[in-house]
């Protein structure tokens, strides 16, 4: 049975109508992980560190996508929830077509300066070819995969997780099933996987194109529109948050590689960018569901439903406070089989990324609520609060974690970093939802 968004939402509803974002968000995930098991093991671990070394680039490069999904969302479910349902697919369409045009632009800036800034990244003579290699073919991808981000959020805006679930395992698949063979079986290296990825990007940026432009049964459709700035500006606003996230994790992990090369070399390098992979699938779980929730809170913020606002605020908060728990001690548990996964190729590299993942880990007891708490505001309109809740956890406190914690703990200090940025945030962000509450009523 379909649910609407303007419905009373109990766990279950509430759980079903997120289930199909929060597994296309691991499916997401799994499918970059795949791309790491395949460079790691069939082309070596010096590829596999060229390849997480440029990944930080790669991700900031499409940030804009996740900025105009997140904060596009929140103010057509607004506009949706006020009743006009024209004025809601004219701005959608507005921000679908600004999205293609700035990924076609950001793609050629990219492509022309990537050496650079491979360099700059700390790229040595080992990894710099195979760096400025992968990341060229992966721009080429750009613009399908802002697309991509981008269309995750408006599907469960137009009712149709389901689809945008469809989408997104189809991108997965495609992804796998390249890798296999292009890399394992046709040997062709960073090429292949490069090719791999892109080849997924515009399956899921793409397809949906074909969707949205045909008349459909969901509450979305592609239509002619005019350029309403003042909607842009609000949604970059409102979706700086996501934007900030993506560009912070993007500098962190680029320092995280930096501090990492001066304390264990490439092997450092390595196994960050194993439970970075892993850590992706985990967050991908919080991840999922506030991009699943945040519709169903815009709607409701645009209505002026109160109550139910405050029954979604009560619900989220124990879902994701209960998620951290779990997930911190399934990971663990699963430290040693899914490292071993990458690196058990190298008894060393393994025991290094195992301990810091089990460091690195105990962040999910923290990040799961400061992730729900940024898109909620996202989906309140509030992009300031939104905005400097992920600014403080994933740029600020992590830089002054990773300067810090290094000088006293060494390589754990490093590992750590996150936890304590987390932590911090986790502080604010209760700060800031109590002195909130009186202006949104959701408490």
């Amino acid at each position: 049975m379909k649910i609407q968004l303007s419905e009373h939402f109990t766990y279950a509803k509430l759980f079903r109508f997120v289930l199909p974002s929060i597994v296309m968000m691991i499916f997401t995930s799994i499918y970059g992980v795949v791309d790491g098991i395949f460079v790691s093991n069939y082309v070596g671990s010096t590829s596999f560190a060229a390849v997480n070394l440029i990944m930080p680039f790669i991700m900031a490069m499409g940030a804009i996508g996740f900025m105009l999904g997140t904060g596009g969302s929140a103010i057509v479910a607004k506009t949706m929830g006020e009743g006009k349902a024209q004025r809601a697919n004219e701005y959608f369409s507005m921000l679908i077509y600004v999205n293609a045009v700035a990924g076609i632009v950001l793609s050629v800036i990219g492509v022309i300066w990537i050496r650079p800034i491979a360099k700059l990244l700390g790229a040595n003579e080992a990894l710099l070819e195979d760096a400025v290699l992968y990341g060229r073919i992966l721009l080429f991808g750009n613009t399908a995969f802002m697309l991509q981000n981008s269309f995750q959020t408006f599907f469960a805006v137009a009712e149709k997780p389901q689809i945008g679930l469809i989408v997104t395992v189809a991108a997965g698949v495609t992804n796998m099933l390249m890798d296999y063979l292009l890399i394992a079986v046709f040997q062709l290296g960073i090429v292949g996987a490069a090719s791999a990825t892109v080849l997924s990007c515009f399956v899921g940026g793409i397809v949906p194109i074909f969707y949205f432009v045909r008349k459909n049964s969901s509450r979305l459709r592609l239509v002619r529109t005019k350029f309403y700035g003042r909607e842009l500006l609000k949604s970059c606003t409102n979706g700086s948050s996501e934007m900030m996230s993506n560009l912070s994790m993007s500098f962190v992990n680029m320092l995280y590689n930096l501090q990492l090369m001066k304390a264990a070399g490439e092997n450092g390098v390595a196994a960050y960018g194993v439970i970075m992979y892993v850590n992706f699938v985990f967050i991908a779980i919080f991840l999922g569901y506030s991009i699943g929730s945040a519709p169903i809170v815009g709607f409701h913020y645009g209505a002026g439903n109160r109550e139910e606002l405050k029954n979604l605020f009560r619900k989220s908060v124990v879902v994701v406070l209960a998620g951290g728990v779990c997930m911190t001690g399934f990971a663990e548990i699963l430290s040693l089989p899914l490292t071993k996964i990458f690196v058990g190729y190298d008894r060393e590299l393994l025991e290094m990324t195992r301990r810091g993942f089990c460091l690195f880990s105990l962040s999910f007891l923290f990040s799961g609520f400061n992730i729900f708490s940024s898109a909620f505001f996202t989906a309140l309109n509030n992009g300031a609060v939104s905005a400097g809740i992920s600014f403080l956890r994933t740029l600020l406190f992590q830089i002054v974690a990773l300067i810090v914690l290094p000088i006293l703990f060494g390589l754990d200090g490093i590992w750590t970093a996150i936890v304590a940025a987390e932590f911090l945030a986790m502080i604010v962000a209760v700060g800031l939802l109590i002195k909130e509450r009186t202006v949104y009523h959701y408490i």
